[in-house]
């Protein structure tokens, strides 16, 4: 008998689903503590959450019979992902059942805003009766400009072309091959976004490249009439900037679903007739519920069956399933395509990847995927992995070819990448030494060798005297000590370029500091580990 436990509200349809199938017993716990699901996991094969229930690292010390975690609903910072892979334990999400309801959301705060339905309903309430001074805007004709193409973004475009907006869309990967056919058109400029658009509406996840992304000076370059919707992630928006822009009337009004933290610890909107709020209710109709509850339901119990794996998370690990060589070209891949995600800026066009030497005798096709995962982890806010992330690429219209060569060049075996983007074309080649030294060995054609862990630090620079001693100096003086360094020399071209890997990473202020050394052309922090 398989046992799933259930320890969060779920959907009914999805308990009854687990009912109706042969030889699965759903058990319901809700409020568990930590102390007691850490006792009892083990002696269930599943487990089903959505938001509330921490599955800690210390939840998983001791497994038992548990095969697989399903989250009925997207966001897994309940579930430590690290934690469930190395004790083989298979964590899934729900991505698609949200999808609508999120993106109906936003259509409805978009015209609430525009059609003051919110104040004129309470002035209403309190005994008013006027209708001039709710007088709105019509959403046909309007720009709305979208930042990020996803499924929720690309479902909102569908519905605004209903509503005969015209759509504008960014995103900072590669936009879906369907875009233009819906009728979106695709900018790969973001500040056409803040000028052109009368509403802007974010559907991206939160990172380092992600946070604050719309801040004053953003602002600063839109419409006075512009409207803003954020239905993604709390922290994309500025709140301080975007409170101060309300309060001053520099936009016309904006809609929040989400916050950087949840519930907010301060309410600075209560006194802001011009910003619409509610309280993450993006996922909250009984009709994803119950989409997400029967999804998951469906998706663990076939897992645990031996049936087909869905929107896996995580790949357990499997020592010995590939040769050592590809095992740590595969490691090398993926911080290569980290370093290359970082320093090549723009939107992807095209990539492509060669093996010279001894790898291109073997399968190399972990390699290929590993270096896939490195190179568009930074654009997902869930964990990518061999089963998520060929389905991702394919979505945003990105695919990797991929040359062999037995012939060596330099060393007896390279993995060597070409990302191309909008604005710049990178290539980086490593390889790995006495069968466990990972070394990146080029740069642009630059000849570099440093090694690619923790975080490394990567600048093109004017070639001149003394910028080895300046950047250690700034990084002594931050406390940063150098583990390995490359120096890359174009003589003819008067440029060159330093990559050292750095035993912590630099903080801001570090960062301005390395960036206004006079010699400096560009400076990227790459995180590798």
């Amino acid at each position: 008998m398989i046992r799933i436990l259930i320890t969060d509200k779920l959907a009914q349809e999805g308990i009854d689903l687990l009912k109706r199938m042969d030889g699965v017993e759903p058990v319901v716990k809700k409020g568990v503590s930590e102390d007691e699901l850490a006792e009892i996991i083990g002696q269930y094969d599943g487990l089903i959450v959505r938001s509330e229930t921490k599955v800690t690292a210390r939840v998983l010390e001791k497994p038992g019979k548990l095969k697989g975690v399903a989250r009925a609903g997207v966001g897994v910072d309940n579930i430590d992902v690290p934690a469930a892979t190395r004790k083989g334990v298979l964590v899934m999400n729900t991505p698609g059942g949200n999808t609508l309801s999120a993106a109906e959301h936003t259509m409805a705060l978009l015209l609430a805003m525009s059609r003051n339905v919110v104040p004129a309903c309470n002035s209403l309430k309190a005994g008013t009766w006027d209708r001039k001074k709710y007088t709105g805007n019509q959403l046909n004709g309007k720009v709305l400009g979208l930042i990020g193409l996803g499924r929720i973004g690309m479902a909102v475009a569908r519905m605004a072309r209903g509503f005969n907006m015209k759509v504008l869309g960014y995103d900072p990967l590669a936009a879906p091959p369907d875009a233009e056919k819906i009728g979106v058109e695709v900018t790969t400029e973001l500040e056409r976004i803040f000028r052109e658009s009368d509403v802007i509406s974010v559907h991206v996840p939160k990172n380092e490249q992600t946070l604050n992304m719309i801040g004053a000076a953003q602002i600063e370059m839109m419409k006075p009439t512009v409207r803003l919707v954020n239905c993604a992630r709390g922290g994309i928006i500025n709140e301080a900037a975007l409170a101060d822009a309300l309060a001053k009337g520099r936009i016309a009004g904006a809609a929040l679903d989400v916050f950087p933290k949840e519930p907010p610890e301060e309410y600075w909107f209560k006194d802001l007739a011009n910003c619409l709020v509610t309280p993450h209710l993006g996922a909250s109709t009984e009709e994803a519920q119950i989409e997400v509850a029967v999804e998951a339901a469906q998706i663990l119990a076939d897992a645990i069956k031996g049936g087909p794996v869905r929107n896996a998370l995580n790949a357990p690990s499997t020592p010995g399933a590939a040769p050592p060589q590809v095992m740590q070209y595969a490691e090398l891949g993926r911080r290569i395509g980290l370093v290359a995600s970082t320093i090549t800026p723009g939107h992807i066009k095209s990539v492509g990847v060669e093996y010279r030497g001894s790898i291109a005798e073997m399968d190399v096709d972990m390699v290929t995927l590993n270096f896939s995962m490195g190179l568009l982890q930074k654009h997902f806010d869930l964990p990518l992995n061999m089963v998520n992330t060929p389905v991702l690429a394919k979505e945003r219209g990105i695919s990797i070819d991929v040359t062999k060569n037995t012939a060596s060049k330099d060393v007896a075996g390279s993995f060597s990448a070409k990302v191309v983007t909008d604005k710049i074309t990178r290539t980086i080649t490593g390889t790995v030494f006495g069968g466990a030294l990972l070394r990146i060995i080029e740069i642009d054609g630059f000849k570099i060798e440093v090694t690619p862990q923790g975080t490394a630090l990567v600048i093109f620079n004017d070639d001149k005297p003394g910028v080895i001693g300046a950047v250690g100096t700034v990084c002594g003086k931050h406390g940063i000590n150098i583990c390995t360094m490359g120096v890359g020399q174009k003589a003819e071209a008067g440029q060159a370029v330093l990559a050292v890997s750095l035993d912590k990473a630099p903080n801001a202020e570090a960062v301005e500091e390395l960036g206004k050394l006079d010699f400096v052309n560009e400076l990227y922090v790459c995180k590798l580990d």
